[in-house]
């Protein structure tokens, strides 16, 4: 199947960076197209971007024509329609355990965190107060992953096994969002190590958010 991929995204968006870093690990080059979630009273909520994405959120893909949405739903359709490198594993254990990685994540620990969240939050809290509510999740949710992985033989130099998985693309843009926050990671020594592997990579190191185009 052909590759004439559009992707709507912005820098700091931890789901479009996720879709970035599966877009580069695929070999896969996508037109970008930059939706500023704070200007203009927020371009995802432009009408012409609703009919690509009605939940007015990004990232939004375009194959072919075909408006896809959710960052891990666009990840597994990339994986099956672009099967080489595989992001899950071949065994159904392992595909369950990788997803169930991801979305402790994706589902758990990010929704809490986004920007929606947080424009609600400061409706009558201070900005300390929404960090802390931010750190406060990610910590409890960093505490889980730490156990999950160095507790399993499957882990091995990524999430599960030597290479990158669905569950290590998740991984690096929430381990993104705790560098900003500056907390102190100390007690999560399997997930800043697989960071490091993680980084040493150009599908991973260049999808980060200070080195998109549209990086402020």
């Amino acid at each position: 199947m052909s590759a004439e991929l559009v992707l709507y995204t912005y820098f700091r968006s931890s789901a479009a960076f996720r879709v970035r870093i599966a877009l580069n690990l695929k070999g896969l080059h996508a037109e970008h197209r930059f939706v500023h979630l704070l200007k203009d009273g927020g371009q995802q909520f432009a009408a012409k971007y609703g009919e690509l994405n009605p939940q007015h959120l990004v990232p939004t893909l375009v194959h072919n024509g075909r408006a896809l949405q959710q960052s891990l739903a666009i990840i597994e359709y990339l994986d099956e329609v672009f099967p080489a490198p595989p992001l899950l594993p071949g065994d159904a254990l392992g595909r369950a355990r990788v997803r169930a990685l991801a979305c402790a994540i994706a589902c758990d620990i990010h929704p809490l965190n986004n920007l929606r969240v947080r424009k609600y939050l400061k409706m009558g809290r201070s900005d300390a107060e929404i960090r802390d509510w931010q750190a406060h999740w990610i910590a409890l949710g960093f505490a889980a992953l730490e156990a999950m992985l160095a507790n399993s033989e499957h882990t091995g130099r990524f999430c599960h096994g030597d290479a990158p998985t669905l569950a290590d693309i998740c991984l690096i843009p929430q381990m993104a969002n705790a560098h900003a926050l500056e907390m102190d990671l100390s007690a999560y020594p399997t997930l800043t190590r697989i960071e490091d592997a993680a980084l040493a990579l150009p599908a991973f190191s260049n999808a980060l958010p200070k080195k998109q185009p549209d990086a402020e």
